[in-house]
């Protein structure tokens, strides 16, 4: 018989939700690996590096280990004349930009998405989609949403109150990510934003664990433990936050030393440590 009409929804719907079921529950990265974040260029690591972290657009996983994937998912991307990427200010609905409020204060370039309404970010979402299902396609293990604390970046500033979404607008947009990349495969790790604790993070969005920066720098490594175990990875950008972070909690979780542009061996920035 030919399903057609009203049958043929109902099939399409009953098959849709069996793809779905038939994915395997995705898996945090191991606890306490040797990890490499690099989001900026993707390299070769250090010898008894099992879990990486590398952008979505331009890097691929590691042909052995676990891989995360990084995708900028509440601010946009600055613009690269080299290429073309989906997540510039450029590509993004241009109606989603908050061009208005100038770029983030602590990262020039990159600009605020509006996520005010259920309508934004359901558009959001769909343009942000394609990206993790390249992670997806490409092997990676997991992802991990950049600027979750988007709401607070303009905190202390002059345009503060001009911000139009706030935290329960950034937890319903986290929870509609998360469960995108839970459908097809990947984890999520939670980046940064320790003020939204248990209830938030675990309970409601249904993060997996979390990536972390600068926790040792700002004395707040231990929060994070208290939320997600040793389900954590920790990344410093100075000496002091680097041996706080691996005297609190290093003998626990992965915690890594980078310099803050994230480049590679060769450059004269370059800064590489585990504990």
């Amino acid at each position: 018989m030919d399903a057609t009409g009203p049958l043929a929804a109902v099939l399409s719907a009953v098959a849709g939700v069996a793809g779905v079921a038939g994915v395997a529950d995705p898996l945090p990265p191991p606890v306490d690996s040797q990890v490499d974040y690099q989001i900026g260029v993707a390299y070769a690591p250090p010898p008894g590096t099992t879990v990486v972290v590398r952008d979505w657009f331009s890097a691929e996983p590691l042909d052995a280990g676990y891989s995360i994937c990084y995708v900028n998912a509440f601010q946009t991307e600055d613009e690269d004349a080299a290429v073309d990427r989906p997540d510039e200010r450029s590509n993004w609905p241009q109606e989603l930009v908050l061009t208005a409020l100038g770029d983030d204060p602590q990262w020039g370039g990159e600009y605020l998405v509006d996520i005010s309404t259920r309508a934004k970010r359901a558009m959001a979402l769909e343009h942000v989609r394609p990206m993790v299902d390249t992670c997806r396609d490409k092997g990676f293990d997991a992802v991990e949403y950049d600027n979750l604390d988007s709401w607070m970046r303009f905190d202390g500033t002059e345009v503060a109150g001009r911000v139009p979404f706030g935290r329960a607008d950034a937890v319903a947009y986290a929870e509609q990510l998360t469960d995108h990349a839970h459908s097809v495969g990947l984890a999520v790790g939670q980046k940064n934003a320790i003020e939204l604790g248990v209830d938030e993070s675990l309970d409601v969005i249904g993060f997996d664990f979390a990536v972390v920066e600068e926790c040792g720098a700002y004395d707040e490594c231990e929060d994070y433990v208290e939320v997600f175990g040793d389900h954590l990875l920790v990344v410093e950008y100075t000496d002091e936050g680097f041996a706080t972070a691996c005297d609190s909690v290093g003998p626990e979780v992965s915690v890594v030393r980078r310099d803050v542009l994230v480049t590679g061996p060769g450059t004269d920035s370059y800064v590489y440590d585990s504990c």
